[in-house]
């Protein structure tokens, strides 16, 4: 079940910090940062196009018929202007899929064909992604790349088989147009779900500025990168390239700090946090008895805040982090980076509890509300004690048996290094901002090994399309697909090349990938 509002579906934890003390990736040295055994060295990035696996070739199509044919899904969705109301009174205009925010949920079961017809009702060109999901490469919405961008007052069917139970979403990968109203969560039901449970909470985190005072994403992009916006508009990434509003406040974010995150938390000051569509100030609230057993799947939607989230009165059970199970681990709060999503299961009390998502070195909160019975809404700067007590990291999850990464050396490893700076704004892999002719050269059958050493000053949540990868170390950890490198330190990851094509690997901050910090790998023929 799921709790359902007329203008919103109810949507839906720990940014994944590898290493050091629980909270951060291993420290950047010399012998660590070269320790990784390795049987072929890995080529420098290529330009040869006809090289690669192309994203509709043969191998697309073998890998698609080996994941079976069932059942179509036929979702309809319309990419659009509209006005969001976030409580309290306060409307907006933005984009979002429809007239919701989030978007109303998408469920489909493992083993489905899905077959989504997007009608792109913008004033510019879009594409949709499939965050988390492990499809056919051609469907997965990276303009340039793997489709062209859909234009304006056009429209593209999406349609791939889905294999994965777990917890996704969707967003387009065109811009900024992440960090306006175009997402919503993708729930993969698993036809043989293990888990019992009574009530299900779907939980979408996000950051708020679009429409603001006139702000949109587009401009607070041009006022961090001193008006170059865009490092690569002309690769079908289509920013909107207007002029900031004269009138519209600066959206610089100065001081914000974290320990948690290695120090600077973030680039932008928003002036909302959102709990499904919602500010604290008239939150959200899901209805459930006293004893039910509650399974909440979270998303970070944000396009620059990690969000720390607690239910108050409450311990969480983690079940799953990614859309893949892990061994049961209890937790008081939880860290979710950008792109990040936990699913856990919580007891409910009898009363009124807060679900509070602290913007995590931003001062701020965003807030949900849980009822069982009679009490008053909490206020909207409720700080459960919950928030300060124990948070497990994504290294210390162990993952389920069923779908653990089987012990392997790797036969290949890519080394990246993170650069850029504030000052600059010119966020790249190894000093190169992204030229979708680049590509890190993987083959399909080996177990590929990333290393990302990070020498900028802040921390950056890393995503990875079309496959999950295991958390490194002595042994091979949760499956994820999104995991943060904190400052000065560096973050080992194995995958195994199962999924031929030509896949994105970026920054999950919307602007720092917009600046350029996003690269291919790419499948060799």
């Amino acid at each position: 079940m799921s709790e359902m509002h007329t203008r919103r579906a109810v949507l839906g934890a720990g940014v994944a910090l590898a290493g050091a003390a629980g909270l951060a990736s291993q420290a950047v040295t010399p012998s660590r940062a070269h320790a990784a055994p390795r049987r072929t060295p890995a080529p420098s990035p290529a330009r040869a196009a006809d090289q690669y696996v192309t994203p509709d070739g043969p191998e697309v199509v073998d890998a698609e018929a080996r994941r079976g044919a069932g059942p179509v899904r036929k979702v309809s969705l319309t990419a659009t202007s509209s006005r969001l109301e976030l409580g309290g009174g306060l409307t907006v205009p933005s984009w979002a899929y429809g007239d919701r925010l989030p978007g109303e949920a998408i469920r489909v079961t493992a083993g489905e064909i899905l077959e989504l017809a997007l009608a792109n009702n913008l004033p510019q060109a879009t594409t949709m992604h499939w965050h988390g999901l492990a499809l056919r490469n051609d469907m997965d919405g990276v303009p340039a790349l793997t489709q062209q961008a859909v234009k304006a007052g056009a429209d593209f069917t999406y349609r791939f088989a889905v294999s994965h139970p777990g917890t996704y979403w969707i967003h387009p990968h065109s811009g900024v147009q992440l960090d306006r109203g175009l997402y919503a969560p993708l729930i993969v039901e698993d036809p043989k779900e293990p888990l019992a449970y009574d009530k299900e909470w779907v939980v979408v985190l996000d950051d708020w500025l679009d429409g603001v005072d006139g702000s949109t994403p587009d401009a607070v992009l041009d006022e961090l990168t001193e008006g170059r916006g865009s490092a690569h508009d002309a690769t079908g990434h289509q920013a909107a390239r207007r002029a900031a509003d004269g009138d519209a406040p600066s959206r610089l974010l100065v001081g914000a700090s974290s320990d948690l995150l290695g120090g600077h938390a973030g680039d932008v000051a928003y002036p909302h946090y959102l709990v499904n569509g919602r500010r604290a100030s008239d939150p959200s609230v899901f209805e459930a008895a006293p004893g039910d057993r509650i399974r909440l799947r979270v998303v970070n939607a944000g396009g620059d805040t990690a969000f720390r989230l607690a239910l108050g009165g409450h311990r969480m059970t983690v079940t799953h982090t990614d859309g893949f199970p892990v061994r049961h681990t209890e937790t008081d709060t939880l860290l979710l980076a950008m792109g990040e999503r936990y699913d856990v299961l919580v007891t409910a009390g009898d009363g009124v509890f807060p679900l509070t998502a602290l913007a995590e070195g931003k001062e701020a909160s965003a807030l949900a509300v849980l009822r069982t019975g009679l009490g008053a809404i909490p206020p909207a700067t409720v700080r459960p004690a919950e928030l300060d007590g124990e948070l497990v990291t994504a290294d210390r999850l162990a993952p389920d048996e069923a779908v653990a990464l089987p012990e392997r050396a790797p036969d290949r490893t890519v080394r990246m290094t993170l650069t850029g700076s504030m000052d600059a704004y010119d966020w790249a892999f190894d000093g190169k901002p992204y030229d979708p002719a680049v590509r890190h050269p993987v083959k399909a059958g080996e177990r590929v090994r990333l290393v990302f050493t990070n020498r900028t000053a802040m921390w950056h949540p890393i995503h990875l399309h079309g496959h999950t990868f295991a958390m490194a170390g002595t042994a091979l950890g949760a499956r994820k697909d999104t995991a943060a490198v904190l400052p000065g330190r560096s973050l080992t990851v194995d995958f195994d090349a199962d999924n031929p094509g030509l896949w994105m690997l970026h920054c999950h901050n919307v602007y720092h990938a917009e600046a350029g910090m996003m690269t291919v790998l790419g499948y060799l023929r």
